[in-house]
């Protein structure tokens, strides 16, 4: 297991990054640049590409809703977002974006939620915070009940083999590490301030991601690591102009995995409303 240098040691406090009123707040001021260049734009691209507008749009880990509100304007889609910190979700729905509803996972499961209850789903750098493939197919299990039949899931991740490498608002572990699944290795975060910040997270190489989807009942999964050069047709053109993304385009660092929820899926009951 890599070690990390002493210098980048977890302190309590970064264990505690995310947790909380004050790690809510936290997160909610991260920069997330590189993100919106390569990562979110394309996760809203593969939703697009399998569900219409007016549909429902489910977030699974959708921290303080930022990414949230931009999907329900880009994709015109009505979202549920879904957490397991009641202070993000605080955070959440103080951002009023109109027609989204918000609920908590406990136990892996959001018990006030239909089956097969949305059109489409998202999880973003959620994966990151487990420690073990068990809770991991949990995540996936309950996506897969909340979605409908033929519903298409966008995943996004970091690819820890990227390890090292400096980005515009990101460093995922130490130089010349090789990480396996669910070591733990820290993140610096790069905030809308300009100041970094430290957290612990664990690694899961993109291979491992697509067998625990088909466990989970998913189909047609799929992989893609999104370039700049392709951005330029998906992200926002300020945005994609606004810097070099010099690292970006020498080694992109994420993953956005797709999958579909099996049409003839055994496991249903009929389609509710959700909420």
């Amino acid at each position: 297991m890599p070690q990390e240098p002493a210098d980048e040691r977890w302190s309590p406090e970064a264990d505690r990054a995310w947790s909380g009123q004050a790690g809510a707040e936290a997160f909610a001021a991260v920069e997330a640049a590189t993100d919106w260049l390569l990562g979110y734009p394309f996760v809203f691209r593969a939703i697009a590409r399998g569900s219409g507008p007016g549909g429902v749009l489910l977030d699974f880990g959708c921290g303080p809703g930022r990414v949230a509100e931009h999907a329900a304007r880009a994709l015109e889609m009505r979202i549920i977002g879904v957490d397991a910190s009641p202070e993000m979700l605080a955070l959440a729905r103080e951002r009023g974006t109109p027609g989204a509803e918000y609920h908590l996972v406990a136990q892996g499961r959001v018990s006030g939620l239909a089956d097969a209850c949305a059109d489409a789903a998202m999880c973003n750098h959620v994966l990151a915070s487990l420690s073990d493939e068990r809770t991991i197919l949990e995540v996936f299990t309950e996506i897969h009940r909340l979605l409908r039949p033929g519903a298409p899931f966008a995943l996004l991740t970091t690819d820890p083999s990227c390890a090292g490498i400096e980005y515009a608002s990101l460093r995922v572990g130490e130089p010349g590490a090789d990480y396996g699944p669910g070591d733990p290795l820290s993140v610096r975060l790069r905030r809308t301030d300009g100041t970094w910040q430290t957290v612990r997270n664990h690694a899961w190489p993109v291979s491992v991601l697509p067998p625990l989807l088909e466990r989970a009942g998913f189909t047609g999964v799929a992989q893609h690591r999104p370039t700049p050069d392709e951005a330029a047709g998906v992200a926002d053109p300020d945005h994609v102009r606004g810097r070099a993304w010099t690292a970006e385009r020498a080694r992109p660092p994420l993953v956005v995995t797709t999958a579909v929820k099996r049409a003839d899926s055994h496991r249903e009951r009929v389609a509710e409303p959700c909420g």
